[in-house]
């Protein structure tokens, strides 16, 4: 079904995809492509939320003289009004002649109404080349739109025992520099940060991204979009001089209880604060997930064995990044997740290893976790 030079042009659309994974969420990020007798004409992708689609941007680059065109699309073109207007009637509007989709859009708004008004106007459509590859690059999205709940990723660095930390707590540094810039891209993939209050009064820890550690991308951004740093603090534990409450970034404090007045008063304007039942005395993290899940697409999970623990337990977690360094902490280390006493092979959590990469002397493992 699929030609050599429909595998090139979706390939390409891909490649121009995955520019904007810095800078789209909590949009997807989607690539597209023109060509006229098999050649290109114009390009673009998604570049941030707000700004022009895929679509329109490879638009003006082939300046809009894509009658007959052919069109190879990573997601759906949209059908509705959001903050810009529907690419399903720019492509008809200007006539092309063809549209490829890599993958169908799970949005309500969307789902199947864009191919559907493209079939209406007498274009041909032809759906499903590349989808896995495409559908890659916009895990969080999918699953937000097709489940209100966003994609969790459970992060930990360890030893080669499975520790996260000497046995008094000593933990700086496990992985090496190069793998800690890595943690700063995965942090700005990411629409939130959940951490929990522990890790916050041991490790004073500000969970930000700063650009001067993201390496060869920062160069390309001219502003670092920054994830909305959450704190699981089930007893209004948090100390008002905490470094996360200095940075000018959003962070939002999740407790079971309201916090003091006076402890509210002196919080700055990017602090929100969220009161959520308590489940056996700690936060519901069902509830919180939905509760993210309405300005969200994914969430990164930066937290100590016992946060990270019940991520995973409860099957929350769909994807685990471990950074595994080349040392031995001992016996008496912290262990890297507080999990059941697993009596049988088959209570064990799934896991399916999707990349493996050295970063330094370090070696980075993501791994998806199937329920």
């Amino acid at each position: 079904m699929w030609s050599t030079f429909d595998r090139q042009m979706m390939t390409r659309a891909i490649q121009l995809a995955r520019q904007g994974q810095y800078t789209t969420r909590p949009n997807p990020n989607v690539g597209c492509v023109f060509t006229i007798d098999e050649q290109i004409i114009g390009e673009g992708y998604h570049q941030r939320t707000g700004q022009p689609h895929a679509e329109v941007n490879a638009l003006i680059d082939a300046d809009y003289r894509v009658e007959g065109a052919t069109a190879y699309v990573t997601l759906e073109p949209c059908s509705h009004f959001g903050l810009t207007p529907p690419c399903a009637q720019a492509l008809i509007d200007n006539q092309v002649s063809r549209v490829v989709i890599a993958c169908q859009d799970p949005n309500p708004q969307v789902s199947g109404r864009g191919i559907s008004m493209l079939k209406d106007a007498g274009i041909q459509v032809d759906i499903g080349l590349y989808e896995q590859e495409a559908a890659s690059l916009n895990l969080g999205f999918l699953k937000k739109m097709a489940t209100g709940i966003p994609w969790v990723t459970v992060k930990i660095a360890a030893s080669l025992d499975g520790k996260t930390a000497l046995a008094n707590g000593v933990s700086k540094w496990i992985t090496g520099a190069e793998a800690r810039r890595d943690v700063q891209r995965l942090r700005l993939k990411h629409c939130a940060v959940i951490t929990g209050i522990n890790t916050v009064l041991a490790d004073d820890c500000s969970l930000n991204v700063r650009k001067s550690e993201l390496g060869s991308i920062a160069e390309h951004l001219d502003e670092v979009l920054q994830p909305l740093r959450v704190v699981l603090d089930s007893n209004c534990r948090m100390p008002i001089d905490s470094k996360m409450l200095e940075i000018e970034s959003p962070v939002l404090l999740v407790s079971t209880q309201p916090y003091p007045d006076d402890f509210t008063k002196q919080l700055p304007n990017y602090v929100t604060m969220l009161t959520l039942n308590a489940v056996n005395k700690r936060i519901d993290l069902n509830a919180l997930l939905s509760y993210l899940g309405n300005g969200c697409n994914s969430v990164l999970v930066e937290a100590g064995a016992t946060l990270a623990g019940s991520m995973m337990e409860h099957d929350l977690a769909d994807e685990l990044v471990l950074y595994q360094a080349p040392k031995i902490l001992g016996s008496h280390g912290r262990n890297m997740l507080e999990s059941p006493n697993y009596t049988s092979m088959t209570e064990i959590p799934n896991l399916t290893l999707i990349d493996e990469r050295k970063l330094g002397d370090d070696t980075r493992f993501r791994f998806h976790l199937t329920k």
